[in-house]
């Protein structure tokens, strides 16, 4: 469960609702609720339960087994553009949030700290998780011990991370590391980084849904109509020319409504890790409907955010819109800053994993 909703649950249910908020909460709530129930958790057990049933063969195979091989050309050959898309996309995030502000030719520390500490953090977690892999399948470690000595570890990360940040680099140079991160992580055996990389990275993910819901409940923020209206109109002039409702807001809400990339990870992996088959039904249907929940969450904290002036980018407005929620509740007024440092570290988690 840990791999499979780290997964997939990427940049996509928080920036596809910030990028659809322009037409309105009211139609991303719809589409959020009405997609992730009835097609997409449908969809993501579907492809989990096929790769079952298939020997745990990728999409693509079975395609080639119950249609033709033609057809598995065609897929794959979809497949191989739409993740040139993605991992681009991810990365490009994940580089705008570890890269260092640069202004008038230099850095400046002040407003590069978060970014600093955030991708100080996020390099001493993969080098956790892979102690993590080490200790668990080849010292055969109980998988308890080892959480609760990898848990102790993340928190230590964060700590070293938030006091002592050296490293400044720019975005671009983040996006050259990121994609060597990708290549060596695509080739690398599961059990070394992905699968205990995904499995910590999912108590971070389970975290930030807790302090999500602390925050949305515990300071019971009203949605100013004027800020973030329910319905704007099926057409909207978002700057960039008038964007309709159809099809805009079904291709830019995939992920936490239905997303075909979810059958790859489905497919891909997440069917080679199973202990037995019916735990296929919690884990790909229940982990969609953690990412309904994550992209409604999404929705308050835009609400939240344009109130508080958070508005300069998916990843501000995210972690600004929560961390102003947490800092509303009583006797948590000093607890912003630190929460939205968090809160920016596993958002950049979100990303990493997903490629």
């Amino acid at each position: 469960m840990g791999h499979h909703f780290s997964s997939i649950a990427g940049a996509g249910p928080i920036t596809g609702p910030i990028g659809a908020a322009m037409f309105g909460w009211l139609p991303v709530t719809l589409w959020v609720l009405v997609g992730g129930i009835f097609f997409g958790g449908v969809h993501d057990f579907g492809a989990l339960f096929a790769s079952a049933r298939h020997n745990g063969q990728s999409i693509g195979e079975i395609i080639s087994a119950n249609m033709s091989k033609r057809a598995k050309q065609l897929f794959i050959i979809f497949s191989y553009l739409t993740l040139i898309l993605v991992v681009a996309a991810f990365a490009a995030i994940v580089a705008s949030t570890f890269g260092a502000t640069i202004e008038n030719g230099a850095v400046n520390m002040e407003k590069s700290a978060v970014k600093a500490s955030v991708a100080m953090v996020s390099m001493l977690f993969i080098v956790a998780a892979v102690i993590f892999g080490l200790i668990v399948y080849r010292f055969h470690v109980s998988m308890a011990v080892s959480t609760v000595m990898a848990i102790g570890a993340i928190v230590l990360c964060m700590g070293i991370g938030m006091n002592f940040h050296p490293i400044y680099f720019s975005q671009t140079t983040w996006m050259w590391l990121i994609g060597l991160y990708i290549t060596i992580a695509s080739v690398t055996p599961v059990w070394i980084l992905l699968q205990p990389r995904d499995y910590l990275s999912s108590f971070l993910l389970y975290a930030m849904l807790i302090v999500a819901v602390v925050g949305i409940v515990g300071a019971h923020p009203d949605i100013d109509p004027n800020l973030f209206p329910a319905y704007t109109g099926f057409s909207v002039d978002n700057g960039n020319g008038v964007q309709y409702l159809f099809p805009i807001l079904f291709t830019t809400v995939a992920c936490g409504a239905i997303s075909g990339f979810h059958s790859l990870v489905s497919s891909g992996t997440t069917s080679k890790q199973l202990d037995k088959e019916s735990d296929a039904k919690p884990i790909a249907y229940g982990g969609m409907l953690l990412e309904c929940v994550l992209a409604i969450i999404t929705l308050c904290a835009i609400a939240y955010a344009r109130e508080t002036g958070h508005i300069h980018g998916a990843t501000d407005i995210f972690a600004g819109g929560i961390a102003a929620m947490i800092a509303k509740i009583p006797g948590l007024e000093g607890a912003e800053t630190m929460m939205y440092t968090l809160l920016v570290l596993t958002y950049s988690a979100f990303c990493l994993t997903s490629p």
